[in-house]
């Protein structure tokens, strides 16, 4: 029988010391005004500590190639109020309109059912859609006094290059009475 404590490369586990680090982590966020093409990889209903529900967005930055594979990570708050807001139902219909324009790029699915979003609702709405984000950088102070920053979603649009379909003109009924 294999334990599973034993490595692949023969070294004894334990020796190895109570402090790890793997590596990878840090990378400094994309610019300001940046505008990508991600693809969305989940959407669901997510809770805070608090049991506040919001919609959770993960993005994929697909290009620039410089940023490709990045996550962005979205916090919708229009399902419940987003804590310390001065004015929680201007927050909240904000949220619906960033819902409603990331929905109207997906298809349209969620607003159409005139029902508040589910966790089901959302992945087969929005679950490898692409459009176009714009990025911008959050900032503030951890509870140890740390500085933090990271990515948050200002925009949406159709993805790049993307054009909305046109109604075709209408074509009237013409008897072809007119000798030429």
């Amino acid at each position: 029988m294999v334990d599973f404590w034993n490595l692949s490369d023969g070294d004894d586990i334990h020796k190895t010391s109570a402090e790890y680090d793997a590596g990878g982590g840090n990378f400094s966020p994309i610019p300001d005004d940046t505008s990508c093409v991600a693809i969305i990889e989940e959407a669901k209903v997510d809770q805070d500590r608090s049991g506040h529900e919001y919609v959770s967005i993960r993005w994929s930055v697909l290009s620039p190639a410089v940023y490709n594979n990045r996550k962005i990570f979205q916090k919708i708050w229009c399902l419940d109020d987003k804590p310390r807001q001065n004015d929680p139902e201007k927050a909240r219909d904000k949220a619906k309109r960033m819902l409603f324009a990331i929905d109207k790029n997906a298809g349209g699915a969620l607003v159409a059912s005139g029902k508040a979003p589910s966790d089901n609702t959302l992945a087969k709405a929005f679950v490898n859609k692409q459009m176009q984000i714009k990025v911008n950088i959050w900032e503030m102070t951890g509870d140890d006094g740390k500085s933090m920053s990271g990515n948050w979603i200002s925009a949406v649009s159709p993805k790049a290059g993307a054009t909305a379909k046109k109604a075709a003109p209408k074509q009237h009924d013409v008897d072809d009475d007119i000798p030429f």
